[in-house]
């Protein structure tokens, strides 16, 4: 079976061996950040609806799934929000049935959360990591850009009820952008709301590829570590390394170009995300590339590679 909807397993930052599961558009989101790595927001929505066919999700996992794959979590991610779509929980609900062995975490910028559809959705994911970068309205307005009606006392309202009807583990999301949501006041008021939310853990994060806005910069790990301390959280580390992913299969350069489009790559990111050699890897970025398809850009880290 071709898989539309599934990607990886990939070594995630946070979640070891990870399965994602795409269920919206590229990019289709109820945000539209400065700092995102997926890109640019084209479809600025906060309606839920059934953006890909659950049924096709659904047998994708099956199949998927049924060859009992080594991973740590099967993941909602991808171009966009997932809780968008109006299946998310019937998704879950046939992961958790069919397939047990398997733990289920859900990535979210917590802007549906204040729907208590959202949250139902939601109950039988093991683990849920929602982003909270910001409580007074003028900074999240700047870091997220939501769309219209939805607000940074919205989210923490959002946040406080899920927090209290949940059952499973939450790992809190403080994404770090400098000279916005690093000041004293701003980190003092997320503070105050962690303190109020009182999830498992709390990660704080910066970028670590190419964001939407070129003019936003990684936080130095010396200011992710002083914030870390004062939210009572960790920074988040890197990637699971440790163990052999499986090849790709079929269209090497399909998979690449895939791959790049849900997030910006270095050709070692893709070497190791895709268990393909960094030869062969080379070969078809340059191939990519004079098609017209991505266009390098270099960050700190490396040459990363994005959709053009």
């Amino acid at each position: 079976m071709a898989y539309r909807h599934l990607f990886g397993p990939v070594p995630s930052r946070r979640l070891g061996v990870s399965l994602g599961v795409d269920l919206v558009p590229q990019k289709t989101c109820a945000y539209n950040c400065v700092y995102c790595e997926c890109g640019r927001t084209t479809s600025l929505t906060c309606e839920r609806r059934e953006y890909v066919p659950t049924g096709r999700v659904i047998a994708e996992l099956d199949d998927f799934l049924a060859k009992g794959p080594d991973l740590d979590y099967v993941t909602f991610a991808g171009s966009g929000e997932p809780t968008l779509h109006a299946g998310i929980g019937e998704i879950i609900a046939c992961i958790k049935d069919r397939h047990p062995r398997y733990r289920v975490a859900v990535l979210t910028g917590s802007a549906l959360l204040a729907d208590p559809d959202v949250r139902a959705a939601l109950m039988r994911a093991d683990l849920v990591v929602p982003s909270l970068d910001a409580v007074s309205e003028e900074v999240f307005s700047r870091i997220n850009r939501p769309t219209p009606g939805i607000t940074a006392e919205q989210v923490l309202e959002g946040l406080l009820d899920f927090a209290s009807e949940y059952p499973g583990e939450i790992r809190l999301e403080v994404f770090i952008v400098p000279g916005i949501n690093d000041t004293k006041e701003e980190i003092r008021l997320l503070k105050d709301a962690v303190a109020a939310i009182n999830p498992d853990r709390v990660q704080v994060n910066t970028l670590d590829r190419p964001g939407t806005d070129i003019r936003v910069r990684p936080a130095s790990i010396g200011a992710l570590e002083r914030i870390a301390a004062v939210l009572g959280g960790e920074v988040i580390g890197a990637a699971c390394t440790d163990r052999a992913l499986p090849p790709v299969s079929g269209d090497l350069a399909e998979s690449i170009l895939a791959t790049i489009r849900r997030r910006p790559c270095t050709a070692a990111d893709l070497a190791a995300l895709l268990g393909i050699r960094p030869a062969e890897v080379a070969k078809h970025l340059r191939v990519l590339e004079s098609g017209g398809l991505i266009e390098p850009v270099r960050e700190e880290r490396g040459v990363f590679y994005r959709p053009v």
